[in-house]
C-alpha cells in the first residue's frame, strides 16, 4: 500500500462570479522511502497541493472534492486536533523561503526543540539535547554555538538546514519539500540536496520534492509529475520521461533547459503565459501555447491515461 495517495484532489477559490480552481482533479501516490518530483511553471498548483496535503489551505480556499489518503487514514476525514497530532510529527514540510519560515525572535536551537516538545516527544533539556544533535546532522559547524543563535545571524544555506532539522525533528515517514533550494547558490543546492538523499536514505521517507528544476529531479527523484494549470499533464519514472516525454508541455520544458556543451544561439522558450485560473481556456489548458493544438482540444480536458509501463500522459495527440 502506498504511503500517500492523492485521489482526484479539486481545491478552490470562492469568488462572487463562481470559483477558481487552482488544484483541479490531482492525482499521484508515494511509496516509502520513494521521491515523487512534482514539476511546473510558477503558479500551476505546486505548492497548493501540498498545503492541501498538510491541510494548510489558506482562507477562504476550500478543499471540494477528493482523497489524501496516508498510510490508511484520509486525512479529509479527520478533525483539527486529531490532524495537528500528524502535521509536524508523521508528515513535515519543508517551505520555500527559510528566512521566513523562521521566527526571528527565538534562537534556532529553541525552533528545533520546540517542535519535539510540541509532539511530546522530550522534556524540555531533552528537546534542546535532540536540536543540538540535529543540526549536527543536518551539518552545521558548531551546532551548540549555532543553536543560541538568531535566524538573521545565519546564512541562508543555515537557516535552510535549521528549517530541515525542524521538518525532521519527529522523524516523520512523509516530508514535502517546496522549492527547498530557492534563493541558495549553486555549491549550496548540491549540499542541501545531498542531505535529503542521505536523510531518505536513512529514514525511508517518502518525499514529495516541489521543484521547477528538472536538473533537481532527473538527480533526485524516482517518479516526476508534471503540473500545469492545476492538473497533472504527465506522470512517469524519471529516466521514463526524460528519454522519452510524450506530452508537448514536458517536450518543451525539456527544450528550454540548458545544456552543458550545446552550440546553441539561444534556448527554446514556450510562448505565452500559464493561463489565469479564473480565465482557464476551456478543453486543455496548454492548448494556447501548444504546437500541436487543434480544434478536438478545445472540446473537453483530455483525462490522464497512463499506459501499461506505467508512463501516463493527459494529451489527445500523445
Amino acid at each position: 500500500m502506498p504511503l500517500l495517495t492523492v485521489d482526484g484532489l479539486v481545491m478552490e477559490f470562492p469568488r462572487a462570479d463562481g470559483a477558481a480552481r487552482a488544484v483541479d482533479g490531482v492525482s499521484f501516490t508515494v511509496d516509502r522511502g520513494q521521491v515523487l518530483g512534482l514539476v511546473g511553471e510558477s503558479g500551476c498548483g505546486k505548492s497548493m497541493t501540498a498545503l492541501c496535503v498538510m491541510r494548510l489551505v489558506p482562507p477562504p480556499g476550500r478543499i471540494v472534492s477528493g482523497r489524501i489518503v496516508f498510510d490508511g487514514t484520509d486525512l479529509l476525514t479527520l478533525p483539527e486536533h486529531a490532524m495537528r497530532r500528524l502535521r509536524g510529527a508523521r508528515i513535515a514540510m519543508i517551505f520555500q523561503e527559510p528566512m521566513t519560515a523562521l521566527n526571528p525572535v527565538l534562537t534556532a536551537g529553541a525552533q528545533v526543540a520546540e517542535t519535539i516538545r510540541i509532539h511530546g516527544r522530550a522534556s524540555r533539556r531533552e528537546a534542546w539535547d535532540r536540536a543540538v544533535a540535529l543540526l549536527r546532522e543536518v551539518g552545521i559547524p558548531e551546532p551548540a554555538s549555532r543553536a543560541r543563535d538568531y535566524p538573521h545571524q545565519l546564512s541562508g544555506g543555515m537557516c535552510q538546514r535549521v528549517v530541515i532539522a525542524m521538518a525532521i525533528a519527529c522523524e516523520p515517514d512523509l516530508l514535502i519539500a517546496d522549492e527547498p533550494t530557492t534563493a541558495l547558490d549553486v555549491t549550496i543546492q548540491a549540499e542541501i540536496l545531498e542531505l535529503l538523499r542521505r536523510l531518505r536514505e536513512r529514514r525511508r521517507m517518502g518525499i514529495v520534492l516541489i521543484t521547477h528544476d528538472l536538473g533537481v529531479v532527473a538527480e533526485q527523484a524516482d517518479r516526476v509529475a508534471i503540473m500545469y494549470a492545476g492538473r497533472i499533464v504527465e506522470e512517469a519514472p524519471v529516466r521514463e520521461l526524460f528519454a522519452h516525454p510524450r506530452h508537448p508541455y514536458t517536450r518543451a520544458l525539456l527544450r528550454s533547459m540548458p545544456i552543458l556543451g550545446a552550440h546553441r544561439d539561444r534556448l527554446d522558450a514556450i510562448p505565452g503565459v500559464v493561463p489565469d485560473i479564473t480565465r482557464r481556456p476551456s478543453g486543455c489548458s496548454f492548448r494556447d501555447r501548444c504546437e500541436l493544438a487543434t480544434p478536438e482540444c478545445a472540446t473537453a480536458p483530455p483525462a490522464l491515461e497512463r499506459g501499461r509501463d506505467g508512463h501516463a500522459v493527459a494529451c489527445i495527440h500523445a
